[in-house]
């Protein structure tokens, strides 16, 4: 294992920002992961994960304690099904997929991030979600002391959310298993319809699995979704709310508070979320609030490609990202009543 110390942990995250951490442990084996965890268990030590950070807020003073950069590799396949080591590079793993001819996962291609951090999120994008495809993970129980093999209803995932996220201190993830297809060279059924306009065919159709992964690559380019060094745009977490889940009253009073402000024809996104509850749109609501494209006059602000995510322009601080987050949270429940989660884990600071 490779270990530093004092380490600059902004070049580990695609923020590029956060202070330093006491030590750096970088594992590239299982076994190092484990190690690694229970030497700062045994010793008391705080412990931060890192993968491929594309969704990590460090405050400005840094990690006191142990970070440990999982950098494991492994992709194993076996006709449809597929073992990922959790440091994969998310967005190679997807594109290999497709060059094997297996579907279920090509829509998420271009989202940044490590192949071990999808299950914690349950990473999903233009109609897909890693739970539809994911059979187990396999994990280090921080409790139990001892690696464990969880199913994909043991995982408990929902939106953007998992026994992973809702237990952050008990699981390090270190391999995720896989079910795809094999549809003969064909994506999987195109559900959403922005995908199924880009594609130019009906929601529901199946396309040739390169044509749908090109697709979707375009179409997070064009909102500054893929990572590219010279783009500001892309020195972000992506999107950095959740889209809300509203209860029956709850919209009904959000669509009050729209009618209100936007006129009586005003008719805010609404999207079946079961259990009569409304999922709406953060994008939305951020942008009716007032915060456009572009929004903000210091080294922090909103992409100037999609008002979901909240960029560096270079020199930042978190300290100003988290100002810029904290006046879109605010301005958008003073509009709508709505109280914005960010979506990125946040180490030592809070909006």
């Amino acid at each position: 294992m490779q270990e530093l110390h004092d380490a600059p942990l902004a070049p580990l995250t695609t923020f590029r920002l956060g202070g330093p951490a006491t030590r750096l442990v970088t594992a590239t084996t299982d076994a190092e992961v484990v190690a690694a965890v229970r030497e700062a268990d045994d010793s008391g030590t705080p412990l931060l994960l890192i993968g491929g950070g594309s969704n990590l807020v460090i405050g400005d003073k840094g990690f006191d304690g142990t970070a440990l950069r999982i950098a494991t590799r492994g992709f194993e396949r076996d006709g449809t099904r597929l073992e990922l080591a959790a440091g994969e590079v998310w967005t190679d793993a997807v594109a290999r997929t497709v060059e094997a001819g297996l579907a279920g996962i090509e829509c998420l291609a271009g989202i940044p991030g490590s192949a071990g951090a999808t299950p914690i999120q349950n990473v999903g994008a233009y109609g897909q979600e890693v739970s539809a495809t994911i059979t187990e993970v396999i994990a280090y129980d921080r409790t139990a002391r001892e690696t464990v093999t969880l199913t994909d209803a043991e995982c408990a995932f929902s939106y953007r959310h998992s026994r992973f996220k809702a237990d952050p201190e008990r699981y390090v993830v270190l391999r995720v298993r896989f079910a795809l297809e094999d549809a003969d060279g064909l994506s999987a059924p195109v559900r959403y319809a922005e995908a199924a306009r880009a594609l130019g065919v009906q929601p529901g159709d199946r396309v040739p699995l390169a044509a749908a992964r090109e697709a979707i690559l375009k179409l997070r380019a064009g909102k500054g979704m893929v990572l590219d060094p010279e783009d500001h745009d892309t020195w972000s977490a992506g999107s950095f709310f959740t889209n809300p889940i509203l209860t029956d009253a709850e919209f009904a009073a959000f669509h009050a508070r729209v009618r209100e402000r936007l006129g009586d024809g005003a008719e805010p996104p609404a999207y079946p979320a079961g259990d009569g509850r409304t999922k709406t749109s953060a994008a939305w609501l951020i942008d009716k609030a007032g915060f456009t494209k572009g929004y903000g006059s210091g080294p922090a602000r909103i992409s100037t490609k999609h008002t979901l995510a909240l960029t560096n322009r270079g020199g930042a601080t978190t300290e100003d990202l988290l100002a810029l987050a904290r006046e879109v949270v605010g301005g958008v429940r003073a509009a709508f009543g709505i109280t914005l989660v960010n979506e990125p884990v946040t180490v030592g600071v809070s909006l």
